[in-house]
């Protein structure tokens, strides 16, 4: 039997999630407590087919035996075939549940597009890709906002953003990121010769509002008297607190109240107001990194998906694909090529979790 990656950490996190759940103030927090909910029914499931394909491959084990028995053979024979059909399937699930998720899967996206090498035709390339995601979208119920845009002398556009709304938007958006290839005529070609322009397309989850959790053995909180004017109270009463934040050296001190938990509370919220921007910075410049690492420089060699216009052909190198519908997919249907970049994915990372070897199919060279 081919053997599967150790269980052992899935069902030690699931005991620390059972824990979790059983202490008292497990519910204090609405958000937390549902994301650890939905964690420990996945990781539950995971831990119930694990155990259940355990006991199939002893069911295996024993008609195999039965079938060894002239008696028994055709009968058993045919047990075993089911036995193996179910595992296979059960196997696959498994194998997929301890895949860990991409938590930004779920979010709403940012696309920006903008034109590459061709001039005045990438722009218009851009303008035609532009369109193709807003329909890919409205097909899917999704609903966009337009960001920004900058026109180019004949319609297209230099550059183009907006927001897409909806129910797994980057799960399904998030390969599209790279520098997409066209070659066709263009109508300011007078000659009839085919020309090649690029435009790159960056595909960004959107930054979302950053939990903040103050770890208490992070915090130095010391008090100390109140000085300056404020009355006697203020300048008798050890009521000032000073909080240092440790990880980040961040230093807040409140003296305003008389109440030293009223100064230690404002001077908490501020110091969490402060860390909740440090971090959305951190984030925005984390996918200002990511946008650079994902469009390239835009030069035609550099491409992920080539638009054919003569062939009526698109192809995408990274898995070898190519469709001879070039029409239907600028007009948004894309989901014959997502679908095939998502199972190579899963490929990939299916075979990193099994330690087996990933080779992804190439497409043959196109000019």
């Amino acid at each position: 039997m081919d053997t599967l990656p150790d269980i052992a950490p899935f069902a030690r996190r699931l005991d620390e999630l059972n824990a979790q759940m059983a202490a008292p103030s497990f519910y204090a927090n609405p958000r937390r407590a549902a994301e650890v909910t939905r964690e420990q029914q996945k990781l539950a499931q995971l831990v119930a087919d694990h155990r259940a394909l355990g006991r199939l491959d002893e069911e295996i084990a024993g008609a195999r035996a039965l079938a060894r028995d002239p008696a028994f053979a055709e009968l058993a024979a045919q047990e075993v075939a089911g036995l193996e059909q179910r595992r296979v399937a059960l196997r696959a699930a498994v194998l997929a549940a301890m895949i860990p998720p991409e938590p930004t899967d779920s979010r709403d996206t940012v696309m920006e597009i903008r034109a590459g090498t061709g001039g005045e035709e990438a722009a218009l390339f851009a303008a035609e890709l532009a369109r193709m995601y807003q329909k890919f979208a409205d097909a899917h119920g999704w609903t966009i906002e337009p960001l920004g845009s900058s026109a180019s002398e004949r319609g297209g556009f230099k550059e183009v953003s907006f927001l897409i709304s909806g129910r797994d938007v980057y799960r399904q958006l998030k390969f599209e990121s790279g520098v997409h290839r066209v070659q066709r005529v263009p109508v300011t070609e007078a000659s009839g010769r085919i020309h090649t322009s690029t435009a790159t397309v960056a595909v960004l989850p959107e930054a979302e509002e950053v939990d903040l959790h103050l770890d208490p053995q992070d915090l130095e909180i010391t008090v100390q008297r109140a000085s300056g004017p404020g009355g006697q109270g203020v300048n008798t009463t050890d009521s000032a607190v000073r909080v240092i934040h440790r990880p980040t050296g961040m230093i807040v001190f409140c003296a305003d109240g008389r109440s030293q938990q009223k100064n230690k509370a404002s001077a908490l919220a501020v110091l969490r107001a402060r860390l909740l921007k440090l971090k959305q910075d951190e984030e925005r410049a984390k996918y200002a990194a990511q946008r650079r690492s994902q469009i390239g420089t835009g030069d035609r060699s550099e491409r992920i998906r080539t638009y054919n216009f003569p062939q009526n052909r698109v192809t995408d190198h990274r898995i070898g694909l190519t469709l001879h519908s070039l029409p239907q997919v600028l007009e948004g249907d894309l989901d014959a090529i997502i679908a095939a970049l998502q199972q190579a994915d899963f490929e990939e990372k299916l075979a990193a979790l099994t330690g087996q070897p990933f080779a992804p199919p190439r497409a043959a060279a196109e000019d």
